[in-house]
């Protein structure tokens, strides 16, 4: 250890050091960049969660046995290794106490990935009443695209020991999540009746939500009360042959088309600006 230190006291040797760390670094570069390479072109033929989760994870291999092979090559990273985790049984214990969390959560990641109980795209609620469509599966956790722009990350380990009830499994049906505003004194009854009608009439829309045996069309929902309207979301299923874009923007259309149609108001944010004139006259 000591030799190792004063060796980087010599200039050229603190160079070589710095040579050296960079051409790793360079080797991890083009190692992961094939790598990414390499799944892209997978990805162009089949598509899966699996996939994603196996790029990454083969990634994490790449880098630890290119670092691990560069440190087993230098006698002085060697000597500090050993200093620094064999020598040290608290910081080794430390180390492996800290890790177990992320040991767990790649382990059921990979079991996630390998018996696909779902699928990005899928809509999924899980047994505590998180909702939501899958979004993406990472080294440590699912992401579900839930409610209103939220963004549920859930560790692997958490969601291998959930019981996960999925709407989409093994079936060719994607699904969509709709939001719809309308002015406070609208009638509710009507603006569920309209877009229940509109999201029916569709082109693209397909009867997807389990009910008794058989699938049915998910009924639009008032959800709650914004600053300036009433809000209703609608759960919309459509055949995985159909373009999302195409999808939301022919329901948007038509869901903005059948609410004007019908007289519902669809409220819109607006500032009221005064001069100091208009102030003067409100007071009198």
């Amino acid at each position: 250890m000591s030799e190792w230190i004063n060796s980087l006291e010599k200039p050229w040797n603190i160079i070589a050091w710095i040579g050296v760390a960079i051409a790793i670094m360079l080797l991890i570069w083009g190692a992961t960049g094939i790598n990414k390479y390499a799944f892209n072109r997978i990805k162009k033929k089949q598509k899966g969660m699996h996939l994603a989760f196996f790029e990454r994870f083969s990634s994490l291999v790449i880098v630890v046995a290119i670092l691990l092979i560069s440190v087993s090559a230098f006698n002085g990273f060697d000597s500090v290794w050993h200093t620094m985790l064999g020598g040290t049984a608290i910081i080794s214990a430390v180390v492996a106490f800290v890790a177990q969390d992320i040991i767990k959560d790649i382990l059921a990641g990979l079991m996630i990935s390998i018996h696909k109980p779902f699928e990005i795209g899928d809509r999924i609620v899980l047994e505590n009443g998180t909702a939501g469509i899958v979004e993406d599966l990472t080294m440590r956790h699912v992401v579900l695209d839930g409610f209103d722009t939220i963004k549920y990350v859930i560790p692997n380990s958490k969601m291998n020991n959930q019981q996960v009830t999925n709407f989409g499994h093994h079936r060719d049906l994607q699904s969509a999540e709709f939001e719809f505003r309308v002015a406070l004194h609208s009638d509710v009854g009507l603006v569920k009746k309209v877009i229940d009608d509109t999201v029916r009439k569709s082109k693209y829309t397909s009867p997807g939500l389990p009910e008794d045996g058989n699938t049915v069309y998910a009924p639009a929902y008032f959800v709650r009360f914004a600053s300036s309207a009433l809000v209703l979301t609608v759960l919309v299923y459509f055949e995985k042959k159909y373009p999302p874009e195409k999808v939301i923007d022919e329901i948007n259309t038509s869901v903005f088309t059948a609410l004007r149609e019908n007289g519902i108001e669809i409220p819109y944010e607006y500032i009221n600006v005064l001069s100091p004139q208009d102030a003067a006259k409100n007071k009198k």
